[in-house]
């Protein structure tokens, strides 16, 4: 996501660093799970949604009038497919791990809709898409390097988004603020 309004986000980066994403990774820390709180992974969740969303938008918006949610949810932009493969593909062989989500998600509404308006399941979700992922984590303050990771595993080669991007994204959004 390239030109949002600079800074200004309406959610405290700090905050959301403290309160979301290390609370977060710290719930879902474990024996099956080494490494999976680490600050390299704070770092990456952060310029993640700063790249997907700028902290701000929690629906993809597709189009002048779009009015749906979707394609991608949340301030990490997660599409329900990666969120379904997730769990189907990766937590279904680690148990353990997999009752540390569950007990994130709420009975309602559908697990697909908590990527929006569930701040800690959608945050475990992004640092599992990451995790399962053989691409090593860049080292702690490396932002090219948090970028690299990014394109590789969340975007993708498909994806339209740019290396550059990321960076600048977490120069003006998260940097400031930590």
């Amino acid at each position: 996501m390239t030109n949002l309004a600079p800074l200004a986000s309406g959610l405290s980066v700090a905050h959301f660093a403290r309160h979301v994403v290390r609370d977060t990774l710290a719930r879902l820390t474990g024996p099956d799970a080494p490494g999976i709180e680490s600050e390299s992974a704070v770092e990456l969740l952060l310029g993640t949604a700063a790249q997907e969303s700028g902290f701000r938008a929690l629906d993809q918006i597709t189009g002048p009038g779009d009015t749906r949610l979707g394609p991608a949810y949340g301030l990490f932009q997660i599409e329900p497919f990666t969120r379904a493969d997730v769990h189907a593909s990766y937590l279904r062989h680690r148990p353990a791990l997999a009752g540390r989500v569950g007990r994130l998600l709420a009975p309602d509404p559908s697990a697909d809709h908590q990527l929006v308006s569930n701040l800690a399941y959608a945050t475990a979700i992004a640092r599992l898409i990451y995790y399962r992922s053989p691409v090593r984590l860049a080292a702690p303050g490396d932002v090219e390097g948090h970028a690299r990771v990014w394109k590789e595993v969340f975007n993708t080669a498909k994806g339209k988004g740019r290396v550059e991007d990321f960076v600048e994204n977490y120069r003006r959004r998260v940097a400031p603020f930590l």
